[in-house]
């Protein structure tokens, strides 16, 4: 018997080997490496390979060499047009009802699987560099690096693995900064496993602060104004005009666009909005301060000698507002071009699916706004480029609705596992081909809950097919189709 059982043992052991085997012997040239670009409020308008005007007088050249090498998405959404919610649909695969991170701040539940721990389990090295963003520590990860909450651009505080919570400083550029901890996690990786990289960048979010070296670069430069910059919302619910992100109104000279010279220390807002300023100011080094300085005092001098007033300031606001978010894009762009380098002086090109794309998108003047939430085109709208050489034709495009719970199941197809039945989302891999996928989704679903906070965007949920959405803002007023 006890031959019999210790034969059967030997057998289990056998089988139970044959299953790890085909993942722990599985050549890293079968399963792709995986980098994965995130930016934060990254608008395709912002983007030359998408070809809009704004685009043309600031290219991104790298991130259009990523294009030409790859497949364009042109129809590539989110579900809930806000940071931390998009950054859960990422890692979950799940919508914000389904994961728990409805707004900003506390939400997420932590007990859903995220597909890091997923591609980790099935022998991926597996990492995250940069913005995290949500109130749980990074999990299924061998290595991070994160920001703290929002970060900083200038001098920023990061924490490192099995240290969450302990946030330290280093000197220099946020997005630089990301891009030499990618690199040197690629470099002192388990180069026996296929790697899965997502470098999350702070950049562009608000306050647009460029690198010392960028902070000019457009300073000559008029950007031609949205068509829909004048929007007056007369054929829209009460919704669009009870916002609170409009350049004329909302955006503030002080903290946004570097004006301390308007300081009113006489309101709560006033003050506030200094404090903005000078506690991202106060971070640099007075090398860093004398270059920045450099360019903002004169600028303001001849601003403030001018006495805008109407629509004249509006358009200075505007200007100087696209300038800086374009500047600090220079450096986001560069920084892709550094980690494709890599990957070229590596040999590791032909084997790594890499992945450009912004947690959502943003207005750039659109509607005469600035910020995202809405449900409108420019901000449900994200741009997304994936280039894989062995799978994807180089100048390909896809115009299939793609959404950001796409990911979550995309990667855990390319690491060889099955999808789990609970994510709603789709891998995107049959769209790699280049040829309309016939059994694809018809419609999408979109749900804001984050009201009422920043910009008074009101809860809002809808559908978009190919040719109409839905849109239904609640808690007072009613639907609009458009």
């Amino acid at each position: 018997m006890n031959n019999n059982r210790n034969q059967l043992n030997r057998s289990l052991l056998a089988f139970a080997a044959l299953q790890v085997m085909p993942l722990s012997l599985f050549a890293q040239g079968e399963r792709p490496n995986i980098l994965y670009i995130m930016c934060d409020d990254h608008a395709m308008q912002a983007i030359s390979a998408y070809g809009s005007p704004i685009s043309k007088l600031a290219p991104t050249p790298n991130i259009d060499r990523l294009a030409e090498r790859g497949m364009k998405f042109n129809e590539a959404f989110v579900e809930n047009s806000l940071s931390t919610p998009s950054r859960a649909c990422l890692m979950t695969g799940l919508y914000s009802h389904q994961n728990g991170q409805r707004q900003l701040a506390e939400g997420i539940d932590s007990t859903k699987t995220f597909f890091s721990e997923l591609l980790q389990g099935a022998g991926y090295s597996t990492a995250v560099v940069g913005k995290w963003h949500m109130s749980c520590s990074p999990k299924g990860f061998d290595y991070y690096h994160v920001l703290d909450d929002q970060g900083q651009y200038y001098n920023p505080t990061f924490a490192s693995t099995g240290q969450y919570g302990n946030f330290k400083q280093e000197m220099g550029y946020a997005t630089d900064l990301i891009t030499d901890h990618a690199i040197e996690y690629l470099n002192n990786r388990d180069k026996n496993k296929p790697f899965c990289l997502l470098v999350h960048h702070k950049a562009p979010h608000r306050l647009w602060m460029p690198n010392t070296k960028y902070v000019s670069k457009y300073a000559n430069v008029n950007f031609p104004l949205p068509e829909t910059f004048w929007d007056d919302y007369e054929t829209r619910g009460s919704a669009a005009s009870t916002q609170k992100m409009s350049i004329d109104k909302y955006m503030e000279m002080v903290r946004d666009l570097k004006v301390p010279e308007m300081y009113d220390p006489s309101t709560p807002e006033g003050r506030d909005s200094y404090a903005g300023l000078m506690g991202e100011m106060n971070r640099m080094t007075p090398q860093q301060r004398a270059i920045i300085d450099a360019y903002y005092m004169p600028r303001n001098r001849e601003f403030l000698s001018k006495n805008l007033t109407g629509k004249e300031l509006i358009e200075w606001k505007y200007q100087n507002y696209i300038r800086d978010y374009m500047a600090v894009i220079a450096s986001v762009d560069e920084s892709v071009g550094r980690l494709l380098e890599y990957l070229d002086k590596n040999n590791l090109t032909d084997n790594t699916i890499i992945v450009y794309t912004s947690d959502q998108g943003f207005y750039m003047g659109e509607h005469g706004w600035f910020d995202k939430r809405f449900m409108y085109e420019e901000s449900f709208h994200t741009p997304l480029i994936i280039s894989y050489p062995k799978h994807i034709k180089e100048g390909s495009e896809c115009n299939q609705m793609v959404q950001n719970i796409d990911f979550a199941p995309t990667f855990i197809d390319l690491a060889g596992l099955d999808k789990p039945k609970y994510m709603p989302g789709t891998s995107l891999q049959p769209l790699f081909a280049g040829a309309p996928v016939k059994k694809w989704r018809k419609s999408l679903y979109y749900h804001y809950y984050d009201y009422p906070t920043y910009h008074l965007v009101r809860k809002h949920d809808g559908v978009r097919t190919e040719r109409y959405k839905l849109i239904h803002f609640y808690g007072k007023g009613g639907e609009r189709a458009w």
